[in-house]
């Protein structure tokens, strides 16, 4: 999973940064800062161009990672809700991932589908437990104007949405789990593959 972290890491590290702009910001200060980050893709871009091969199909991914997490991370400062701050974690893990997916294209057969199965878990999880957070945040803040039957009502769309991203989560693990038994034949194949369902409920 090394690889896969450092991805992560990679992405997390790409978003833009403008701590300094204001929440409320006017509209020609919100398409100034979009211009800049449209204008520092393009060089980003252009940069890529010194490497060949996949080094060229990594430097392209981390480049439009950066973009539409500064984009996402732009409207998240604009407008402060929790839809636009679920944006900015789902570009984060979408990033990641991307580039994680071109990083495993230097691996070949099934170690590559492995390392794809590896990215595609790590992303699953960062967006289920940021959708979670999304829809407890909606929830709560609805029920804080209305009655306590409201917030009844709230406390059950959180436990509806952590179960929805745990089940989410087990379709991930399951997907990768069976995707290692392929390296294997005959029975040894079969055995893991039932252990693969036993273990993530899919019997």
């Amino acid at each position: 999973m090394k690889l896969l972290t450092n991805s992560i890491t990679l992405a997390l590290g790409l978003a833009f940064s403008a701590g300094a702009m204001a929440q409320n910001m006017s509209k020609s200060e919100y398409q100034t800062a979009k211009n800049q980050i449209e204008a520092e893709h393009k060089s980003d871009a252009a940069n890529c161009g010194s490497h060949a091969d996949n080094a060229k199909d990594i430097c392209m991914a981390e480049a439009k990672g950066k973009e539409k997490i500064a984009k996402a991370e732009l409207n998240a400062r604009r407008k402060n809700s929790a839809k636009n701050h679920y944006d900015v974690h789902a570009a984060k893990a979408e990033a990641a991932y991307a580039v994680a997916k071109q990083k495993c294209d230097e691996k070949s057969g099934n170690d590559r589908d492995v390392c794809v199965k590896e990215a595609k878990v790590v992303e699953t999880r960062a967006k289920a437990d940021a959708k979670t957070r999304m829809k407890a945040t909606m929830a709560d803040k609805k029920a804080n104007k209305q009655s306590a039957a409201a917030h009844s009502t709230a406390d059950k769309k959180k436990g509806d949405a952590k179960h929805d991203a745990a089940h989410e989560k087990s379709d991930a693990n399951y997907d990768l789990a069976k995707e290692k038994c392929d390296d294997l034949a005959g029975d040894a194949k079969k055995n893991c593959v039932d252990h693969a369902k036993q273990h993530h409920g899919k019997q």
